[in-house]
């Protein structure tokens, strides 16, 4: 997934307009940390990373 697809992908799952190119290079490289460290790989890092996201705005959206 390059950085373009997953700004969108962050979009579709809430993220401001104005944040996602920057969020999106954030979470590359956060992804590429955690494979590492964990021994996982980038997509099951990704992943992790992106349901935690859609958990946070979900939560900001409902007011918490």
């Amino acid at each position: 997934m390059d950085l373009d697809q997953l700004a969108k992908a962050l979009l579709a799952l809430g993220c401001p307009p104005e944040k996602s190119a920057e969020m999106a290079a954030q979470l590359d490289k956060r992804a590429r940390q955690l494979s590492e460290l964990k021994g996982s790989t980038y997509e099951q890092a990704m992943g992790h990373l992106l349901s935690l996201m859609k958990e946070g705005w979900a939560a900001k959206e409902r007011g918490f």
